[in-house]
């Protein structure tokens, strides 16, 4: 009998060492360090052995044949725009997300709306909690095959036999291969599935998506080396006091990385939000003081965003500066700003910001919009409703034109807006939009042009 062999493998890196450490050397992270038994490794993986005893050669670079790749349609607009136009054939996607975000329940409306042959293998749930789902969902569910196994071995037989077109694993952290005596969720577990699942899926060209559980620190759990063996990382992430979702593709070999899909979670199931603008934006009675619409871009999908400031007096000897969605040093550099070139006094008043809908915004474009919003709290006069903002605001108080800046103004004209703040230097078509395109260059002429009137 072949003597047991053991290693300690670090959770968070997946680096290996021959004795336990108290900090990996590797990642130099304390504690991370778990014992684990390992096994030879098999001449061949252990899904696909019988069908995929194929032997490849070499090839010239200039021999071989490129054809435009044909994508999967996945019926999911949100899910196609984040992946960059469908599923590519033989493309290993991992999905991960907070516990009861809407993962399974998402892949479940793609696998039932797919119109192919698809086998959903789930590792978390049973055959009949997947059944239930499924019927509040939607009753087409003639081309979606359920297995509820957490074996790679028994996985590997079903694939052969069913042969779909797109697999499904919920999730990879309950997967076990027979290789390895460790248990599942490890280091070596995690990796070994994934290598054998990937196999099969480049080997025969079917679409593989697998489910990652995340730490609390919000990183996928398991080594990194798993984010490397993919070709697509999306992350399913929101608040569980809203309803809608966000999803984000973190890593894409196949496409852009700053693409953004957004759901509504609805009792039957995540609804599509073709338009997130007009679900950013909240429809008041009476205009508020301290509340400014700017025009952000996503990707390359313009979203319209509500801006909140709050400005009163510090109670206490140090004025709070507070950003929720927002950039806290950019808030201060641009209060700094205001102070400096404008005159607005703030140093001595509390200042909170908000984008509203629990989105974080990275887009300097929003800049005017903060300004306008602050200085609108600060003086208790709201904004017209009907105008909105696109520009960055630089140190000497100049206000600087943006990217893409005619999708903004699509974006705007399209919600109903009569007017819209951009830069004086942007390059704009003016007679292709009907909204009033207002040209400012700093931000006095901006403070002038609103509260002069109001």
């Amino acid at each position: 009998m072949a003597k047991v062999k053991t290693a300690y493998f670090c959770q968070n890196c997946g680096a290996q060492s021959a004795q336990w450490k108290g900090q990996c050397s590797a990642c130099k992270e304390w504690n991370t360090l778990v014992e684990e038994t390992i096994s030879p490794a098999s001449e061949a993986p252990v899904i696909g052995t019988t069908t995929l005893q194929t032997k490849k050669k070499a090839q010239k670079l200039d021999e071989i044949n490129f054809e435009t790749e044909t994508r999967i349609d996945t019926r999911d607009q949100e899910f196609n725009r984040v992946l960059g136009g469908g599923l590519v054939p033989g493309s290993v996607i991992l999905l991960g997300g907070e516990p009861g975000i809407g993962k399974s329940t998402l892949l479940l409306q793609i696998a039932l709306s797919l119109g192919k042959k698809v086998l959903y293998v789930s590792g978390e749930e049973s055959e009949k909690q997947i059944k239930l789902r499924a019927d509040r969902i939607q009753s087409n569910q003639q081309n979606c095959y359920v297995l509820a196994e957490t074996k790679t071995d028994l996985i590997g037989l079903q694939i052969e036999s069913v042969q779909p077109d797109l697999i499904i694993v919920d999730s990879v952290q309950t997967l076990q291969s027979p290789k390895l005596e460790s248990a599942s969720g490890t280091v070596s577990q995690i990796r070994e599935c994934t290598a054998e699942l990937t196999y099969y899926a480049k080997a025969t060209g079917t679409p593989l998506i697998l489910v990652g559980h995340i730490t609390k620190d919000g990183q996928l759990a398991g080594p990194k080396l798993l984010e490397h063996m993919v070709d697509t990382v999306l992350q399913f992430e929101g608040d569980r006091n809203y309803v809608y979702r966000i999803l984000r593709a973190l890593k894409n070999r196949f496409g852009s990385t700053a693409e953004l899909g957004i759901y509504e979670m609805l009792s039957g199931g995540l609804r599509e939000v073709t338009n997130p603008s007009e679900l950013l934006l909240s429809n008041y009675e009476e205009p508020l003081s301290g509340v400014a619409v700017a025009a952000t871009l996503e990707g390359q999908r313009p979203l319209m965003i509500e801006i909140q400031a709050l400005v009163s007096t510090a109670v206490y000897g140090t004025p709070q500066r507070s950003a929720t969605g927002f950039n806290s040093k950019r808030l201060n550099m641009l209060l700094a700003v205001l102070e400096k070139k404008v005159g607005f006094k703030l140093g001595t008043k509390d200042v909170f910001l908000n984008i509203t809908g629990g989105i974080h915004i990275d887009d300097p474009a929003i800049d005017l919009g903060v300004v306008m919003a602050v200085l609108s709290s600060n003086a208790d006069k709201p904004l017209p409703a009907s105008i909105c903002f696109a520009a960055e605001v630089g140190l000497a108080g100049e206000i600087r034109s943006v990217q893409s800046i005619d999708r903004r103004i699509a974006e705007a004209e399209k919600l109903g807006f009569k007017a819209i703040f951009v830069a004086s230097n942007a390059s704009i078509d003016d007679k292709a939009h009907q909204i009033r395109i207002i040209r400012v260059s700093k931000i006095e002429e901006v403070v002038a042009k609103i509260f002069s009137k109001n």
